[in-house]
């Protein structure tokens, strides 16, 4: 139970922190960071399967054109949800990016109801309705869509929705989304090169240190979090996993100022409130009949 906590912990502490990372790179186009973050991935991810014995494991993992499908999905899904990300830090919205990923884990519910035809019980309505006054409140003050933020929670939960039907490992799925797009990441980088448009060549040396080690931080928290969502009950899991959009608001707000108004205190709040409400209600509608016995986690597909 410590161990998963820890590891839920460092996971999205480190997803909280990505911000911070991706500033360094401000200088850089968001394609061509992207670019590099999948190639950097393919690698890392290359070298922890061979290490760990795994190559017959990726090999076998895929079969049939609905998986090969449905990895491709995830595959456009998850860089489209980077490349937003990367773009959103570098052009000073991090604030937006920490409203998407608290709306987040509301939309995923959402599109359980319109596609898996799950049923949601009334205090998941009311915190739908609650995050959507939030939003609409937002919208309507500054004359505004939020297009970054719900781009961010659309993407991310329909990526999650294609997990749905592509049950691997955390590292075999991240090798296969990866490996799909890396050929089309690697064709992106030379034509720049030959265009003489990329701009990795102004880095200094530690900023083109840190560029490889993309591969790390993309890798490390998402094994970090297969481990906690093994050893934790969902509930837990889903406590913690707040605390990723909150440290990105908190830089958007004390390090890279960007202003937070009244318009933004109203908004968040109303998002907060239906958090709040989201996680109480799914706690007490939890089954009684899967306790946690002698401290035994409770096993859960990551």
């Amino acid at each position: 139970m410590k161990q998963g906590v820890f590891y839920a912990i460092a996971a999205y502490f480190m997803w909280g922190l990505l911000p911070l990372y991706w500033k360094v790179f401000q200088a850089m186009g968001a394609w061509e960071i992207l670019a590099h973050r999948i190639v950097w991935s393919v690698v890392f991810v290359a070298i922890i399967i061979v290490v760990t014995k795994r190559t017959r494991k990726l090999r076998e993992s895929v079969s049939g054109a609905k998986m090969v499908g449905a990895l491709i999905v995830c595959s456009l899904l998850i860089s489209a949800n980077w490349l937003l990300y990367i773009w959103a830090v570098n052009n000073d919205q991090v604030m937006q990016t920490s409203l998407g990923y608290y709306m987040n884990p509301l939309i995923t519910v959402l599109m359980g109801v319109i596609f898996l035809k799950e049923k949601m019980h009334v205090g998941q309505w009311v915190s739908l309705a609650l995050a959507s006054c939030g939003v609409l409140y937002i919208t309507i003050q500054y004359g505004e869509f939020p297009w970054v933020a719900l781009s961010l929670a659309l993407t991310f939960a329909f990526y999650g929705l294609a997990k749905k039907l592509v049950k691997l490992e955390a590292i075999i799925g991240l090798a296969w989304e990866t490996l799909f797009v890396a050929p089309i990441a690697l064709a992106y980088l030379l034509m720049i090169q030959i265009n003489g448009t990329e701009t990795v060549s102004a880095l200094v040396w530690w900023q083109v240190l840190l560029l490889t080690l993309a591969g790390v931080g993309t890798a490390l928290p998402l094994y970090w979090f297969a481990q906690a969502a093994a050893r934790l009950p969902l509930s837990m899991i889903g406590f913690i996993q707040y605390l990723s959009p909150t440290i990105s608001l908190l830089s958007a707000i004390f390090l890279f100022h960007e202003p937070f108004t009244t318009t933004h205190m109203i908004s968040f709040s109303l998002i907060w409130g239906a958090l709040i409400i989201f996680t109480v209600s799914s706690i007490r509608k939890k089954p009684a009949s899967v306790p946690l016995k002698s401290g035994a986690p409770i096993k859960k597909e990551a």
